[in-house]
């Protein structure tokens, strides 16, 4: 809205330093110190509604480490700050802004009805049409909403911004060709003359010196009909994005501080590749893709980053309030749309090298757990000395899942068998948090130097 209005007074009213909030990094700023003084002014108040109201968490981290009764929802303080600072300095016409601020709203509606939903089954809500409505989208025998619709939903944003990206004109990369020597002009009137706008399913890997690759190419297609298959590819690599990278953030939200530094450190990196992408003569000196109107994005992402750093004020250990699935998966899902919209989601292999640790680390749990376990009954069941009934247990990859959490039990705590011998004894969460943070920085080196790395 500032941003409208100044460039209102450009047009109209013509005064010293009102063309200042045309330049990004001058909005950049500005979004973070407002987004900053908001979480940490409207956050005390959050928290203070939020433990009157008694919207605590009550799972595993009840009595845990004094933990009993920290409220959760957390994620309200970032959202209320994010979209306040994106709102008054963002160009609200810019598509990029409007999917992101598409992608905060949706994927926190999802987040705040999954925490509603393990309050209304441990506190017992009283009976009205919201509660029922709820009641609808419950698990039967666990908390939170049902694994499918969670799904569903972030399939449906992830296919929002695929379609989007594919039907808008808005959404581009520009294409720079070589000019015949025997024009006569200069280098620079020549970059000119030969740029294109084109709409294209290109996106970036690292390490390599072409470091562009094309969807389209995973197709027989050839031609137009080969470019609209490689739109649909893209389309599912959106959705299958959104959907890990934001399941990845909430696996991540379980130590204080851990999914917000994080987050914060990732969001920094894309902002910098975000920057690089909308400057012409950055884009060119570092050899990347130049996307039109993408460096609006890094005045919503310095917003996020704010957001956090003021959230870090009471979530760092010991932890006044907790996220909750309000704030991860909305957080998640912002990293993963940012990523495709200025084309570097294969990147995020490198840079989201935590939250696809965490990931792989729960299901390698499940799976193996599961097939040892299932292994030993058929080798009692051969000996004869399997009884229906019998407790069987399958051995564990790790103390407890997520990752994070394997460093800060106790193996002594946990019945049967565990692969993983390693550390003998846990280490304190304060610790386990930082070293996470230290990892996330060095991904987050590696996928800057993947620039120059070719």
């Amino acid at each position: 809205m500032l941003y409208h209005l100044f460039e209102f007074l450009k047009q109209h009213v013509d005064f010293p330093g009102v063309g200042l909030f045309r330049y990004i990094s001058v909005r950049s700023i500005m979004s973070i110190i407002i987004a900053l003084l908001i979480s940490l002014t409207a956050g005390k108040y959050i928290i203070a509604r939020l433990k009157k109201n008694q919207i605590t968490d009550l799972g595993i981290k009840a009595g845990e480490n004094g933990k009993s009764g920290t409220p959760t929802m957390g994620g309200l303080v970032i959202i209320v700050s994010l979209l306040v600072s994106a709102l008054l300095l963002c160009d609200l016409t810019n598509l990029y802004v409007q999917l992101l601020i598409i992608s905060t709203l949706w994927l926190s509606v999802i987040g705040f009805l999954d925490d509603m939903l393990k309050l209304r089954r441990k506190a017992g809500m009283a009976d009205n049409r919201f509660v029922r409505f709820l009641g609808k989208l419950q698990r039967k025998d666990k908390d939170g909403m049902k694994g499918k619709l969670k799904i569903y939903g972030q399939v449906g944003l992830g296919l929002i911004v695929g379609l989007a990206l594919y039907m808008s004109d808005k959404a581009v990369i520009v294409e720079m060709t070589q000019v015949p020597p025997d024009t006569g002009q200069t280098e620079q009137m020549e970059e000119l003359r030969y740029i294109r706008h084109v709409k294209s399913t290109k996106t970036t890997i690292p390490f390599l010196k072409d470091n562009l690759f094309d969807y389209s190419w995973l197709t027989p297609l050839k031609g137009e009909a080969g470019q609209k298959a490689g739109w649909l590819i893209y389309i599912l690599v959106a959705i299958f994005i959104v959907t890990a990278v934001s399941n990845g953030t909430n696996l991540t939200d379980g130590r204080d501080g851990l999914a917000a530094g994080t987050v914060a450190i990732v969001g920094t990196t894309l902002g910098i590749l975000a920057y690089l992408s909308g400057n012409i003569v950055y884009a060119r000196y570092l050899n990347i893709m130049y996307i039109p109107n993408s460096g609006e994005m890094v005045i919503y992402m310095a917003g996020m980053i704010g957001a956090l750093i003021g959230f870090l004020w009471y979530n760092a250990y010991p932890a006044q309030v907790f996220m909750g699935d309000v704030g991860s998966l909305t957080l998640g899902g912002i990293v993963a749309v940012f990523a495709l919209m200025i084309r570097v989601e294969l990147l995020l292999i490198i840079l989201c090298g935590v939250f696809l640790a965490e990931s792989v680390s729960v299901i390698a749990q499940r799976l193996w757990y599961r097939h040892t376990r299932i292994c030993e009954t058929k080798k009692r069941m051969k000996k004869g000395t399997y009884k229906p009934g019998d407790k069987v247990l399958g051995e564990r990859v790790f103390v407890r899942a997520p990752l994070h959490d394997h460093y800060i039990y106790n193996r002594k705590d946990v019945e049967g068998p565990i692969l993983l011998k390693s550390p003998d004894e846990p280490i304190a969460e304060p610790k386990v948090v930082v070293r996470f943070w230290i990892i996330s920085i060095l991904l987050a080196v590696l996928t800057i130097i993947t620039l120059k790395i070719r």
